[in-house]
């Protein structure tokens, strides 16, 4: 017979269970294939998919950009511009309206590229070239792709490992107690993760393994800081490189004719302003955990076996682990062995697949939605350069006389603003584009990285809503965070982030040139 003491201490780890099998259930069709935001809202209970409500949206969202290309004078701008100003506007009101998923709207603006602008003897090409049509579909093959490929793999195998899950168990083994050591590692760990992890998984995974502690918080401040500080980590560690997340590689592939950004480079840039953030939001939140009535028991390893029960073969572990590192630092010593960022990509690619850490099933599960994605934005890129339309925008920018740092940072507070309402990489797939010709028409190459660079990381620093990244969505799915929580210190990483990043990104180019 059971005393009360003992069903008083077996009460704790009940709950932790519960917990646990709460967030995985609740999070794992976040982490298997929700591609839009639509479909986030969708699985938190707050939109039933209607096919005729989508077909009414497609309508609606042709009939106005078609209206926008055609019905203004817009003096100087070409046939094809006209074209392209149609194409970009119609997908880029299917992504906001989300009436279908993001990476079909992709797939639909290269169709139309290729259909309306790639035609011989089209608005964009002459009768006797045949294969003009190809360059909207380079993209696909370009470095870009390759990298965020190989960023990819290199996530697939640590996850598939284990090799992700256990650093992080170890990290907060040593955390103790203390809730605000508990805050920064927890924090640390995810944001340094979703520089070169996908920050969705990430953010899955942190918030799995600190179950445990989250079952003790109940439903206080303390456990809200936790799980904030988790999710808002994850999406500023996607800032610090270029695989950390699409909007970083979109602007890299666009200035790559103009102001080549290498992986060490584009730390220089991102990494700086994304440290900032992310240690004034630790100091935010310390507070509230500091201040709240709460025990927080240590985690122990008994406890964290119910997160990571599946245990890979040892050589497989350590042998992500020497692949991660040595791609890592190939990378990062780019500038002095010459090898392309790209290239450097094919070891975790070739070494993982052929030694079998990475099979078919791992390849299959990839996020090929958000290479699609990637490859669209690319595509857009190519046919606002090809068509006039990125000039003639930047002309008429430069006819209003305002500085180009000012000009820049409208650029990045409209990006920021979007990228709350709307897929990030979709935002900066139709802003950034305009955002590097701006920026070539004011100064050259430089001033182009000054716009385009900045554009991606206030794409990152969006986050004032439970539909804003898929971190803030698997944090919602908890059960233990309201929308409004969101807001205050979304809207303060927000407002902070966006012209901190700005005026980094000159700074930096000036010392660099």
């Amino acid at each position: 017979m059971k005393t009360g003491k003992d069903r008083e201490n077996r009460k704790p780890q009940f709950s932790t269970d519960r917990l646990q099998k709460t967030i995985r259930a609740r999070m794992r069709p976040l982490i298997s294939g929700a591609d839009t935001r639509a479909e986030y809202k969708r699985i938190l209970g707050h939109l039933e998919f209607d096919s005729s409500a989508a077909f009414l949206k497609v309508i609606a969202c042709l009939a106005v950009a078609v209206m926008i290309a055609f019905l203004p004078a817009y003096p100087g701008l070409s046939e094809a511009g006209r074209w392209t100003l149609g194409i970009i506007s119609f997908c880029g009101f299917l992504w906001m309206t989300e009436a279908i998923p993001a990476f079909a709207v992709a797939l639909l603006g290269i169709g139309l590229q290729i259909m309306i602008l790639g035609a011989p003897g089209g608005v964009l090409l002459p009768e006797e070239d045949k294969k003009g049509w190809e360059i909207f579909v380079e993209p696909w093959a370009s470095s870009s792709m390759w990298l965020f490929f190989g960023g990819f793999i290199l996530a697939k195998a640590a996850s598939r490992t284990g090799l992700d899950r256990g650093i992080a168990e170890k990290l907060l083994l040593l955390a103790g107690t203390r809730p605000e050591r508990v805050l920064l590692v927890a924090m640390g760990t995810t944001f340094v993760f979703s520089m070169f992890l996908s920050n969705t998984a990430t953010a899955a995974m942190m918030i799995a393994i600190l179950a445990p502690m989250l079952a003790n918080c109940g439903s206080g401040t303390a456990g809200k800081a936790l799980i904030i500080g988790v999710a808002f980590a994850a999406n500023l560690g996607g800032m610090g490189t270029i695989i950390g997340t699409p909007p970083n590689a979109i602007a890299s592939g666009l200035l790559n004719d103009v102001y080549p950004v290498d992986f060490l480079r584009w730390m220089l840039f991102g990494l700086p302003p994304a440290a900032l953030l992310v240690t004034g939001l630790w100091l935010f939140l310390s507070r509230k955990v500091k201040s709240a009535d709460f025990h927080l028991d240590a985690l122990t390893p008994g406890e964290l076996e119910i997160v990571n029960s599946d245990r890979p073969v040892r050589w497989q572990r350590w042998t992500v682990l020497v692949v991660f590192v040595s791609t890592v630092a190939l990378w990062l010593s780019g500038s002095w062995h010459q090898i392309p960022t790209a290239v450097v990509s094919f070891v975790p690619i070739v070494v993982l697949s052929t030694t079998g850490v990475i099979r078919g099933a791992e390849i299959r599960s990839l996020d090929w939605d958000i290479l699609i994605l990637l490859a669209g934005g690319l595509s857009l890129g190519v046919g606002v350069s090809q068509s006039g339309l990125a000039e003639w925008f930047a002309a008429q920018l430069g006819s209003l006389s305002i500085a180009p740092w000012a000009i820049a940072m409208v650029f990045c507070l409209l990006t920021l603003v979007l990228s709350n309402f709307m897929s990030n990489t979709a935002a900066a797939n139709i802003l950034i584009p305009i955002g590097i010709a701006s920026g070539m028409s004011a100064s050259g190459s430089s001033e182009a990285a000054a716009f385009a660079i900045p554009m991606a990381l206030s794409a990152s620093a969006a986050m004032c809503l439970p539909i804003s990244t898929p971190p803030n969505a698997i944090a919602y799915a908890t059960g233990k965070i309201r929308s409004k929580d969101f807001l205050l210190p979304g809207a303060a990483v927000g407002l902070i982030g966006f012209p901190l990043s700005s005026l980094w990104c000159r700074l930096l180019l000036s010392w660099t040139g």
